[in-house]
């Protein structure tokens, strides 16, 4: 009997020890991955060395501008001045179009997936026009690059504006259907599709209110992000690829104009490169005449524009390039935009 008891006492020891200890540990664990993470908040890792690869980079082709006189800009963030970015981005390899002697029967082979005629007309060496099968439509695209552009006479025939064009969900679905026939809708062109109603007047083509008074609407197809990081255009308001949509049933009416620039993105092939700070970006674009001014927005001359956002984005310059590269953007008040070259000027050829 005595044995037994013994044998009970020590039982209840050894739960009531292994209890404890158990729970130490449980704790212990807890309070350990705690401190590490307070820790690696407080002294974050260094980042790994930029790779820099592609070694000195192309300049981004801004395009040339008078820029705005008596031009002033202050800084009104949520953080409450320069935020702090990423001290290294990735840039991207972008393969170069080269001609072959198919050049040519790939484009023909465009223009009939999109309806038109293979019955080409020659405008330049690398530019032929194609006439529409059954509509007084035109397709002009260059067989080098792939650029291509599309125009409707209206005055031939008025009746693609008869009916109210269709809502933005459905014409961006036109649109990515439409480029689908011919296999030209890329996977990186899933971006943001942003629309415009429009009205025909005398003057031509203007903005409209709402889809009930619109005779057309445009849709905006824009690239995706890259890391996270938007890809924003020459005109940030503006994609680089954009249709006109009718509301007309027949499909040879329905797509009234169009511009078609895109080039390819080799995501497999990047490398890292470093970026500059926000105040070297801002030190750039106000002191010292740099980066390019994307839209100037609405403010008066000599009024101080208030910049809003400053973030990382990519350059989308709807011409050729070798890289894909990375910009630092400024947002203001009345629709300002201003871009500058985010990795550092040490990476920049001539």
């Amino acid at each position: 009997m005595t044995s037994l008891t013994q044998t009970a006492i020590v039982t209840r020891k050894i739960i009531r020890y292994g209890v404890f200890f158990l729970t130490f540990l449980i704790v212990g664990k807890i309070v350990l991955d705690a401190s590490l993470g307070i820790y690696r908040k407080i002294f974050p890792p260094p980042p790994p060395v930029p790779t820099v690869k592609f070694g000195k980079l192309t300049k981004l082709p801004f395009p040339e501008q008078q820029r705005p006189e008596n031009l002033t800009l202050s800084v009104e963030t949520p953080e409450g001045g320069l935020p702090k970015l990423a001290t290294q981005t990735k840039v991207y390899f972008m393969p170069k179009l080269n001609p072959n002697l198919l050049s040519l029967d790939v484009a023909k082979d465009k223009a009939n997936s999109l309806g038109f005629s293979p019955n080409e007309e020659q405008i330049s060496p690398t530019v032929y026009k194609f006439p529409h099968k059954t509509s007084p439509s035109t397709l002009e695209i260059n067989i080098v690059t792939g650029i291509f552009s599309i125009s409707f006479d209206l005055k031939a025939d008025s009746s693609a504006l008869e009916r109210r064009p269709p809502a933005p969900e459905i014409a961006a679905s036109t649109v990515r259907a439409y480029l689908s026939t011919a296999n030209l809708l890329p996977e990186d062109l899933s971006g943001q599709a942003t629309h415009e109603f429009l009205k025909l007047e005398s003057s031509g083509f203007v903005s409209a209110p709402a889809l009930s008074e619109a005779n057309l609407i445009k849709i905006n197809l824009f690239r995706k992000s890259f890391d996270n990081f938007p890809s924003l255009t020459t005109d940030p308001n503006k994609a680089n690829v954009w249709f006109m949509v009718s509301g007309a049933r027949e499909r040879e009416k329905q797509v009234i104009a169009a511009e078609f620039h895109y080039f390819p993105v080799d995501e497999s092939q990047f490398s890292t490169y470093p970026t500059k700070t926000s105040e070297e970006a801002w030190d750039e674009l106000t002191t010292k005449g740099g980066g390019f001014i994307a839209n100037p927005g609405q403010a008066k001359s000599g009024e101080t524009i208030k910049v809003r956002r400053i973030y990382l984005a990519y350059y989308d310059a709807g011409i050729p390039m070798e890289f894909f590269q990375p910009i630092i953007v400024f947002e203001g008040d009345n629709g300002f935009v201003a871009y500058v070259p985010a990795v550092t000027n040490d990476y920049y050829g001539q």
